[in-house]
C-alpha cells in the first residue's frame, strides 16, 4: 500500500506526461493527411494498353487508436489525483510547538496553505523597522511611541561687534573693524519619537514564526505519511465517455 507522500511525489510527473501525450494526440489528429489512405490499381482498356503500377498510401493515424492510448494515459492521471484527493480528506496532523499542541487535526491541504503563508509572514516581520541603536529609547505612554530622554542644545545669534584698530586723531578718523560674535539667545529641548520596534522584539517575532514554520513542516510530513487506498476512477469515467 502506498503512502500519501509517495502519491504526491509521482503526481507531478504523471501530470506532465499526460499533458505532453494529450498535446501530441491533439496535433496528430489535426494532420488530416495522416488519417487518409488510398489504394489504386490500373487496368488498361485492352491487352496492348500501357501497364501502370498500383498506387497506395496507407492510413498512418487511426482515431480509435489515439483514443485508446490517450484514455489509458489520462486514466492513470485521474487515478493518481483521485487517490491523493481522497486521502487528503483523511490526512491530518497536530501542529506542536515547544511540546504543546497549537492546532489539532489540521488537514494536509491547510498545512500546505499555512506553510506558504508563513513564508510571507516571515518576510514581513524581517522587514519591520528597528529603533536606532545609537539612542536610548523608552516607551512613552502618552504618545504610545518610543521616545528618547530630552536633550538640550543652544540657539545662537550672530551679533555685530566693533573692534577699534586705531583711535581717532585730529587728522584721521578712528579705524574700526566690524566682526560678528555668536551669542546664546535661547535653548532647544529635544525629544525624539519613533514608531519602530526594538531589535529584541523583532528577533522574538522571527524566532516564533520560525518555530511555527518548523512545526508545520513536521505536521505536513506526518499527515502525508498516511497510508492511502488506490482509487480506480479513470476507467469508469472513460468507459462512460468512449464506451
Amino acid at each position: 500500500m502506498a503512502r500519501l507522500n509517495q502519491i504526491i511525489a509521482v503526481e507531478k510527473g504523471v501530470k506532465s506526461r499526460s499533458f505532453q501525450d494529450l498535446t501530441e494526440a491533439h496535433h496528430a489528429l489535426q494532420k488530416t493527411n495522416l488519417l487518409s489512405g488510398i489504394s489504386r490499381t490500373y487496368r488498361p482498356k485492352d491487352e496492348e494498353g500501357e501497364q501502370l503500377p498500383p498506387e497506395s498510401n496507407r492510413v498512418q493515424v487511426k482515431a480509435e487508436e489515439i483514443i485508446r492510448k490517450t484514455t489509458s494515459i489520462l486514466s492513470r492521471l485521474f487515478d493518481v489525483t483521485a487517490t491523493k484527493d481522497w486521502a487528503n480528506c483523511k490526512a491530518s496532523a497536530n501542529i506542536v510547538v515547544d511540546g504543546k499542541v497549537l492546532l489539532e487535526k489540521v488537514p494536509a491541504s491547510y498545512l500546505i496553505f499555512l506553510e506558504k503563508q508563513l513564508v510571507d509572514l516571515h518576510t514581513f516581520i524581517k522587514k519591520l523597522p528597528i529603533l536606532d541603536a545609537s539612542e536610548d529609547w523608552k516607551l512613552d505612554p502618552s504618545t504610545d511611541c518610543w521616545a528618547t530622554e530630552p536633550t538640550q542644545t543652544v540657539k545662537t545669534k550672530k551679533v555685530p561687534r566693533n573692534h577699534v584698530k586705531a583711535e581717532a586723531t585730529e587728522k584721521h578718523p578712528a579705524q574700526v573693524e566690524v566682526y560678528y560674535e555668536d551669542v546664546i539667545v535661547g535653548y532647544w529641548r529635544t525629544v525624539k519619537f519613533s514608531g519602530a520596534l526594538p531589535a529584541q522584539r523583532v528577533n522574538e517575532l522571527l524566532n516564533r514564526v520560525e518555530k511555527l514554520q518548523q512545526a508545520v513542516k513536521f505536521a505536513r510530513e506526518e499527515a502525508n505519511n498516511l497510508e492511502v487506498d488506490d482509487q480506480k476512477v479513470g476507467d469508469k469515467v472513460f468507459n462512460f465517455i468512449f464506451g
